[in-house]
């Protein structure tokens, strides 16, 4: 497993950010220089976001199979990052499918969480009847059939949609384009048709109640990939979460609006911080009320 994994900045406070299809950790540049300020933030990249998952792809092609693409072995290598990085109590922060992949780490491995923000996450991206998740089947499998015979051209129509077609500021979308466009266009055809069967063909809806850790759900109100109906979805089965709406366009909110994101992010810190503060007072507490029921005397 090679995930590129860098920590950045120091703090009581440990932050692990985590992108989603088609990313890289460089889609968190505009909010990295706020959060590591005051906080140890690690970042990596998912093996898809380079070459090196293009082996691994042709292997599963000559089989028929995409088995290699699962929410949960994303999840188990979320979890053993963390695990090398000595990383504990973190606050994770999962944008689009990894912010499901967050999920499923968190119930595997409570203790490794304690706060999960879900950035643009959805467990379903297909509607049904009692169900609203922003694709119609028929378009989802158009999507698939696209990106498996022209990739390139599928992302190119895709990187404009994704960031909003400019309406989230003249100053954000170019960059963000570009940078966007970088990390799209690196991925290998076949690594992105597999993973894309993965997201816009599953379900993790049956999940979202086994899900402990407090969460924190942020979605774009002009959002066409995970609109604001998925969060108010997931945030109606979640045992404790809230949600916020950034009055913005496009699936790429660290992007195109990264102050409303980082305005976030910094209630979410607050809050963890005030947690633990408590955790450490009322441990001291109970030491001292145990230190004055020993017997000390002689």
């Amino acid at each position: 497993m090679y995930l590129n994994p860098r920590i950045v900045g120091c703090g009581e406070t440990t932050l692990v950010l985590s992108h989603g299809y088609g990313g890289s950790q460089a889609i968190w540049d505009k909010v990295l220089p706020h959060l590591s300020r005051r906080n140890k933030v690690l970042l990596f990249d998912w093996d898809f976001s380079s070459t090196a998952a293009a082996a691994a792809a042709a292997a599963e092609e000559e089989d028929g199979e995409h088995s290699c693409y699962t929410f949960s072995r994303f999840a188990d290598e979320l979890v053993e990052l963390m695990d090398k990085m000595e990383l504990r109590g973190a606050v994770y922060v999962g944008h689009s499918m990894a912010g499901m992949v967050g999920c499923i780490a968190s119930i595997k491995r409570p203790d490794l969480f304690t706060h999960l923000v879900l950035v643009g996450a959805s467990p379903r991206y297909m509607n049904s009847e009692d169900y609203e998740g922003g694709f119609d089947e028929p378009d989802i499998e158009a999507m698939l059939s696209r990106i498996s015979s022209d990739f390139r051209g599928w992302a190119e129509d895709f990187v404009p949609l994704a960031i909003g077609g400019g309406g989230g500021g003249e100053d954000d979308y170019p960059s963000a384009a570009e940078v966007l466009a970088r990390s799209f266009f690196a991925m290998d055809p076949r690594v992105a048709h597999g993973l894309a069967r993965m997201i816009f063909l599953g379900d993790q809806r049956e999940l979202l109640g086994d899900v402990a850790a407090p969460c924190t759900l942020v979605h774009v109100s002009g959002d066409f990939a995970a609109p604001p109906c998925v969060g108010r979805y997931m945030q109606a089965r979640m045992r404790a979460a809230a949600m916020h709406t950034i009055d913005s366009v496009g699936h790429f909110p660290q992007l195109i609006t990264p102050d409303g994101l980082l305005g976030i992010l910094d209630l979410v810190l607050g809050s963890a911080a005030a947690s633990e503060e408590e955790e450490e007072e009322a441990a001291a507490a109970a030491m001292a009320e145990t230190s004055s029921e020993v017997d000390v005397a002689t």
